[in-house]
């Protein structure tokens, strides 16, 4: 009886508890009326007169240990609830570091809200392409130097499967199973084989904006990258148009703002111009309506892109472009503002 004592008095010794009912479920177990240590109470009786003194005052020990132990239990649980009574659910959770978003994030968040409150939804696609959504379909020629190997990586030789270079590949599959009113911006990531440094990577981020309906014209093109560069850098930038040329747009043109910096005055950061070249536009070439399946006689459109890192550069003078995929936490931290 002795051993059953002692190891009903080790396992009482290690007893532990999270809640006032598993407590209350250890006094009835150990110390109610049918409890393990009343049973070896009436046992007691058939212990041998030699015997009796020895296991009685084990038994008395026991007992004594158990209700000890049950009152530990108890008065724990009552400073956990007290404790958990003072906490202030509402305060902040100083000294943790706060996080903050890439700055990247940030900017694109911002451009698609611009474009968000002018009625643009947003549309996305694979990374992975192939030659028709990226090239073809867009009027560049077969012998353009974009599909060359010199800017272009392809993912199997011979089967015109791609990285995409542009987000305009998301435009030609919305426009192929969607008919006008289009309005539509396609944010994303796109690759290009470049040689990396301070100003250029083999990967970047565009959004491309695509606007297709009746009677679209070179002056709604025109208001809204207005209203986009008011909202974007201020109400007191500027912006100019200078033609250009991109195979999937005639006419085209690429937009300047008015420094942020200097106020058009002129400084190193323009080059001494007052004028920084942010995104290229035009109206959507007919043909490649026709290409997606929209009459190009009936409907026409217009479409931008803009390159994240170059705004995001405007906005806060990041001097290299590399910072944006170190993933150096003291550039992040930078931005905490920001989000």
């Amino acid at each position: 009886m002795l051993n059953k004592i002692n190891a009903l008095l080790s396992e009482i010794m290690d007893l532990r508890a999270d809640s006032n009912k598993e407590i209350e479920d250890l006094r009835i177990k150990y110390l109610s009326k049918k409890g393990e240590i009343t049973q070896l109470m009436n046992d007691f009786r058939n212990v041998a007169v030699e015997e009796k003194r020895a296991v009685g005052q084990k038994l008395n020990e026991l007992k004594k240990k158990a209700q000890q132990r049950i009152n530990q239990l108890k008065e724990s649980s009552e400073n956990q609830s007290a404790d958990a009574e003072d906490l202030d659910l509402t305060r902040t959770s100083y000294p943790y570091l706060v996080g903050t978003r890439h700055p990247l994030s940030i900017v694109r968040k911002e451009i698609c809200d611009i474009f968000a409150r002018l009625g643009f939804s947003i549309a996305e696609g694979p990374e992975i392409e192939d030659d028709w959504h990226v090239f073809s379909s867009l009027n560049f020629a077969e012998d353009h130097p974009a599909r060359d190997m010199q800017d272009t990586f392809f993912v199997k030789q011979g089967k015109d499967l791609l990285l995409r270079t542009h987000t305009s590949s998301v435009q030609t599959r919305v426009m192929e199973k969607t008919q006008p009113p289009i309005r539509i911006i396609c944010p994303g990531r796109v690759y290009r084989n470049e040689a990396i440094s301070y100003r250029a990577h083999c990967f970047f981020h565009q959004v491309e904006a695509l606007y297709v309906n009746k009677n679209v014209s070179f002056a709604d093109l025109r208001q809204v990258l207005l209203f986009f560069a008011k909202e974007m850098f201020g109400q007191d930038t500027e912006i100019r148009l200078r033609p250009s040329f991109f195979p999937f747009t005639e006419p085209s043109a690429e937009m300047d703002i008015s420094c942020n910096l200097c106020g058009g005055k002129g400084c190193p950061f323009c080059k001494h111009t007052g004028w920084v070249e942010i995104l290229g536009c035009g109206m959507v070439d007919p043909s490649v309506l026709e290409n997606c399946g929209i009459d190009g006689k009936t409907y026409s459109g217009y479409a931008l892109g803009m390159g994240i890192e170059r705004i995001t550069n405007l906005k806060y003078q990041v001097k290299d472009l590399r910072l944006f995929s170190e993933n150096d936490v003291r550039f992040l931290r930078k931005f905490e503002s920001a989000i």
